[in-house]
């Protein structure tokens, strides 16, 4: 059985930007990646200081050899469960039920995005259906935009993505109902309604072309979707007593995070921490890889406390 200064259980831009800090703070860090990164299906990643446009898979490949270049180690495998082995032990089972020991846990498996329930929709997930403004408004400006409602939330996504199109339809979806404000708003910024259950999607080749609301096809070329961004921790850290709470905005839950310290990732269980979408869903890759090189930072400092206290016990018993 191997022991850990810290097991990292994600391996995106999260867990590897604090692998990477550990690493150079020469703590032994076993990386463990499922493989199933949020945003597989993209292309690039945006907004990214120094690696605009780079693909998602490049830029994973460059922090593992960056890990690598610091000592750290990485393993293909899916972690199952977490457990306490003693007052500052824990232990991580993978699928395969081998297990590795670390006194201290790192969480940063992102998160899983749930879609609506729309017939083609999953398919162009991350190619012409979307989510982000900031990832991928750019990329399909100036375009026809439709924002498929699903409750309150999405009124905002119309406004915000209006900065990047003058084409921006809001498809109502039954999901909410409009304010004689709010369409006031919607028709001042020339956002068109169209009211109705919508029904699935159009394709011409291989680009989203329409809506379907009913027996109408609406033209659009960009989707626009608001998913429930779930954490992906589902069971594993039950035996903790920690688990994924619930996030809501107008009455809309738009996803489940895993509750830590908004600054350092510290949770409520001692010796696990927390960084990347897992922990805010919101985040984009250079926020998450912010998030895990300060949050590697901070358990190596709570571990230095925890070396101090376990030598000065040392010394104490030696004198």
């Amino acid at each position: 059985m191997s022991t850990y200064d810290v097991v990292i259980i994600g391996g995106g831009p999260a867990g590897l930007a604090a692998a990477v800090t550990l690493g150079r703070a020469r703590r032994d860090v076993l990386v463990i990646d499922a493989g199933t990164p949020r945003n597989a299906p993209a292309t690039q990643v945006h907004s990214y200081l120094g690696r605009e446009g780079v693909n998602p898979r490049e830029l994973l490949a460059i922090g593992r050899s960056e890990v690598e270049q610091y000592g750290g180690t990485i393993r293909d495998a899916t972690v199952i469960g977490v457990e306490r082995v003693s007052e500052t032990g824990l232990r991580v089972t993978l699928a395969d039920e081998t297990t590795v020991d670390a006194r201290r846990v790192l969480v940063a498996t992102g998160v899983a995005d749930e879609l609506p329930d729309i017939p083609g929709l999953a398919a162009r997930w991350g190619v012409d259906v979307l989510h982000c403004a900031y990832c991928h408004g750019y990329e399909v400006r100036d375009k026809e935009i439709g924002l498929i409602a699903s409750g309150a939330a999405s009124l905002h996504q119309a406004q915000l993505w209006r900065q990047w199109s003058e084409k921006v339809t809001l498809f109502t979806n039954e999901s909410v109902e409009l304010t004689a404000e709010q369409r006031t708003e919607l028709a001042a910024r020339q956002i068109a309604v169209v009211p109705g259950k919508v029904t699935g999607i159009e394709v011409t080749g291989d680009a989203l072309s329409g809506v379907r609301v009913g027996d109408s096809v609406i033209t659009v070329q960009a989707a626009v979707v608001f998913p429930v961004s779930v954490a992906k921790v589902d069971s594993l850290l039950e035996g903790l007593g920690l688990k994924a709470e619930e996030k809501d905005m107008d009455g809309q839950v738009i996803g489940a995070t895993l509750p830590a310290d908004p600054q350092i990732g510290v949770t409520a269980v001692p010796g696990v921490w927390a960084a990347g979408n897992v922990r805010g869903h919101r985040a984009q890759v250079i926020d998450a890889a912010a998030q895990g090189g300060l949050t590697g930072a901070m358990m190596n400092i709570d571990l230095v406390s925890e070396d101090v206290r376990h030598a000065v016990t040392t010394h104490s018993a030696a004198r």
